[in-house]
């Protein structure tokens, strides 16, 4: 027997459609990390308002990034544990925290193949206690995680060389902004260390690309609700930058390790198009590392580090 590996992504619906969309939604969203607000206020807001209007709204832009595969944040993440597992020759296997497959699941497939001690590595690389300790929150007792890789430096060298090869593939343009997912600003203000992950993470890709403090700029996405969340923005630093005459901007979304819709639909679709109607002439929204093979490298390397603590 040995040691074993349990993958947990964020999760995906099953379908690009509003009922498939509706039940990953009512668990996504009424998970209290997720949202913080008392269940008695949030609660009703969600199932009387939002879940009776967002899902098709969000089925439609799943629909728009859907592939013959299926979800590509559940297509990328399954590929990348395929090969996880074949780099290490350790049991591997994935879960997501919502929908499916669940992480119970993926525990006794484990322990089915084997595995006598089981590590657990939420791919998230910045810490935040609305994505790592909610994957906490449903673990058996006594598993280990892994909290974060937000600076480790295979991490950092894989995002580096997924980037050079896009360069080197399509051009490079004259600004690289980083966006990473926003959480509320009252998260942060109540010590939650995400930002500051994000931003180390971001500072330590600059230096390994060689960046300028003008070449490159780091922002924050997919906001949620009324509350103020960590700025800038990301659309509408866009905006700004075409309005002030930023002609070519590539855009990194490095808290992501597979593309989805945040990634895809929202940074490749939305952000784009508003750039681009600001004044922007070339838009490029580089992939996420997916199936990178320095990507699959750093994650035996991570792995490993919680294989043997």
């Amino acid at each position: 027997m040995s040691d074993g590996v349990l993958l947990v992504n964020l999760g995906t619906p099953e379908a690009p459609e509003a009922p498939a969309v509706r039940r990953y939604l009512a668990e996504f969203l009424s998970d209290p990390r997720v949202v913080e607000l008392p269940r008695w206020i949030w609660l009703p807001i969600l199932y009387g308002v939002i879940l009776n209007l967002r899902p098709e709204r969000s089925a439609k832009k799943y629909a728009s990034i859907w592939t013959p595969e299926g979800s590509p944040l559940g297509v990328h993440t399954a590929k990348q544990a395929r090969l996880l597992a074949a780099a290490t020759r350790v049991p591997i296997e994935y879960a997501m925290r919502y929908g499916e497959p669940r992480i119970a699941d993926g525990l006794a497939r484990l322990r089915a193949a084997g595995a006598r001690r089981v590590v657990c590595l939420p791919l998230y690389p910045q810490y935040a206690k609305s994505t790592a300790e909610s994957v906490r929150d449903v673990l058996e007792p006594g598993i280990p995680m892994i909290e974060q890789f937000h600076d480790h430096p295979a991490y950092i060298a894989a995002l580096a060389a997924s980037v050079r090869r896009q360069w080197a593939e399509h051009g490079r343009g004259d600004l690289l902004v980083m966006s990473f997912h926003g959480i509320p600003k009252r998260s942060v203000e109540r010590g939650d260390p995400y930002e500051q992950h994000c931003r180390e993470t971001a500072r330590l890709l600059a230096a390994v690309l060689e960046l300028g403090a003008s070449q490159w700029k780091l922002t924050f996405q997919s906001r949620f609700g009324p509350a103020q969340w960590l700025q800038p923005y990301t659309q509408d630093t866009l905006v700004d930058l075409a309005r002030g005459g930023l002609a070519r901007v590539d855009v990194v979304c490095p808290g992501f390790v597979s593309d989805c819709l945040e990634t895809l639909e929202e940074v490749g679709i939305e952000v784009r198009d508003a750039f681009l109607q600001a004044g922007g002439r070339q838009y490029r929204a580089l992939h996420c590392l997916n199936e990178e093979p320095e990507w699959i490298a750093a994650l035996a390397e991570i792995t490993a580090i919680g294989r043997s603590a």
